[in-house]
């Protein structure tokens, strides 16, 4: 954080109102993310042969999921799952009540989405990232937004490579949210592991300054990112500017599938997206914009769920 920022920050600090600063605090809490639950397995949609996994991830923190094969049996093609925050791989649960309806009073299944690649002959490996669901904690509870996370993309990786079976299929990613922020930073960090990678569906990746200028407008706060970075260092996160896949995506080569919420009321669209998008190394990418709708958590997530055509569609181009 420059000097000037954070003397800015610190004067900010000294006049800002009380009710405002906990809204500013509200959103550094944004990084802390408490733990969604498994409320849905496979059994729910009648996915038989499936089974718990548990593995390492880059830096050993402990991560665990499920390996779901394709329905009438075990393929050769693998798609690798993972999720947002404050989810976990089977989901979201705001209509649980609290905490998780503070973010949004709806449901995210996760888990209909891999009966629908399972249907079309995908194998499925789904993942809690670290700090969420029942994968182990790290850096005090603290989510890098993908600086830190990528590591738990190495590690499932490298699980996939070094398993008797699943080394030998033909492999895709789909990476969503931070999940998806993450998947950029480990590709671009170890471009070897990732070369054999078919294709990426990369769903709702988005960067923390969009995030938090909309949040801070919506709250009339949006003077004060400044105080809103010195709060994120205090709380050991990363700067907003930070959090973003955009610093990684050149390294991205594979094909990609973007999918986002054109008029996403909870970041910066399109134009986040848009410069994520033309950011990308990849030669053969589109962008898929969820229209008609502002609701980044109802529809954006549940978008794979509701219509399997277009995602199944691209796997298929790429791993058949």
């Amino acid at each position: 954080m420059s000097e000037e920022r954070m003397s800015n920050a610190l004067e900010q600090l000294k006049t800002i109102s009380d009710a405002d600063y906990a809204k500013i605090k509200g959103m550094v809490n944004v990084v802390k993310p408490f733990r969604s639950v498994l409320h849905k397995t496979p059994d729910d949609y009648g996915m038989t042969g499936w089974e718990d996994i548990f593995f390492p991830a880059e830096d050993g923190v402990p991560l665990e999921g499920w390996y779901i094969p394709a329905k009438g049996g075990e393929s050769d093609k693998l798609v690798i799952f993972n999720h947002a925050l404050p989810m976990c791989r089977a989901g979201f649960q705001g209509h649980f009540g609290e905490p998780w309806s503070t973010y949004d009073a709806v449901e995210i299944d996760f888990v209909i989405q891999m009966k629908h690649l399972t249907d079309a002959g995908y194998n499925v490996l789904a993942y809690d990232i670290r700090n969420h669901g029942r994968s182990g904690a790290s850096n005090n509870g603290v989510s890098g937004i993908g600086q830190i996370e990528w590591r738990d993309c190495v590690g499932v990786k490298k699980y996939v490579d070094n398993h008797p079976r699943l080394g030998k299929m033909k492999v895709g990613l789909y990476s969503q949210c931070m999940g998806g922020n993450s998947q950029y930073e480990a590709i671009n960090r170890r471009p070897d592991l990732f070369e054999n990678v078919s294709c990426l569906c990369s769903p709702m990746v988005v960067s923390m300054r969009a995030i938090y200028r909309a949040f801070s407008e919506l709250q009339s706060v949006d003077q004060y990112l400044d105080l809103l970075d010195f709060e994120l260092l205090k709380a050991g996160a990363f700067l907003m500017d930070e959090m973003t896949p955009q610093l990684s995506a050149h390294g991205v080569k594979m094909p990609v599938l973007m999918v986002q919420v054109k008029d996403d009321a909870w970041t910066k669209n399109p134009e986040d997206a848009q410069k994520t998008f033309d950011l990308l190394g990849s030669k053969e990418k589109e962008l898929l914009w969820i229209e008609g709708t502002t609701r980044r958590f109802k529809d954006g997530y549940n978008y794979f769920g509701r219509y399997p055509k277009k995602i199944i569609g691209f796997f298929d181009k790429y791993m058949k």
